[in-house]
């Protein structure tokens, strides 16, 4: 079974609800069609993605929506500088350890061998992954870009809150028949992007998340996923009763 079928069977097997199957589908788009998304849509979207949880209700989010010229006049600024002095540009945090451990090194290697073998992109081909890159830069197509924020003076918990918003985002589009995805990468263009977009000096640029239709739903979905026997570890359950276990799920209809 190749990556993609074993990733999209485990998909399919993970869900069990109307919100299993939206979360086991989403995946991270990188090849949008130009089918337009309603400004109506994205606010809905951000209505209920503002009910992500934050420690004392702090909220510390903050969203650049961009859509038509606007996306357009971003994107040209952005590949421009990728294209001509992006070792100029850095972000303002650290994505990655400099020195990544165990399984994480090999789930990253092994990211790189799907992701870019699926493009038919030599590993050694550091050209053809810079234009991949650039990709990034026009949303990948996208109608919609947008730009995520936080308070730089906020501490690690406010990044966990801000975590919990973007998943909100990806999923309540999901929900809409959207793909998205997020990208680390508009981090490292923070001073192209602060006066394009008049974001203050006390807010930091986090990441950027495409949205819109997914050109092809079955190639987007690439990766597989580490079993629960791998990062889950249970105890307490062998007290439980067979009474105790049954239940009706809330989405199953009773028929009597």
């Amino acid at each position: 079974m190749s990556a993609l079928e074993k990733a999209m069977t485990d998909a399919r097997t993970a869900a069990r609800s109307p919100i299993d199957e939206i979360i086991a589908g989403r995946f991270a788009c990188r090849d949008f069609s130009n089918a337009p998304v309603a400004r109506e849509t994205i606010e809905q979207i951000l209505r209920v993605a503002r009910f992500a949880p934050s420690g004392a209700n702090i909220q510390p989010w903050h969203v650049y929506v961009l859509a038509g010229a606007a996306k357009d006049g971003v994107s040209a600024a952005l590949r421009e500088a990728h294209e001509t002095a992006r070792d100029a540009h850095v972000s303002e945090y650290s994505y990655y350890a400099s020195d990544l451990p165990e399984p994480y090194l090999r789930r990253r290697q092994e990211f790189g061998r799907l992701f870019y073998g699926s493009l038919g992109i030599a590993q050694t081909d550091s050209e053809a992954r810079s234009g991949q890159t650039a990709k990034n830069y026009a949303f990948f197509g996208a109608p919609v870009g947008l730009i995520v924020t936080i308070d730089r003076r906020l501490q690690v918990g406010s990044w966990l809150d801000l975590g919990m918003f973007v998943q909100n985002v990806l999923l309540a589009a999901a929900g809409h028949g959207l793909q998205s995805c997020p990208q680390e990468t508009f981090s490292k263009y923070h001073r192209i992007l602060r006066p394009l977009l008049s974001i203050p000096a006390e807010q930091m640029v986090v990441c950027g998340i495409s949205i819109g239709h997914a050109r092809d739903v079955a190639k987007g979905r690439l990766m597989p996923r580490a079993d629960i026997t791998e990062f889950a570890s249970f105890a307490g359950f062998e007290d439980q009763s067979a009474t105790q276990l049954e239940r009706t799920w809330p989405w199953e209809t009773e028929t009597s």
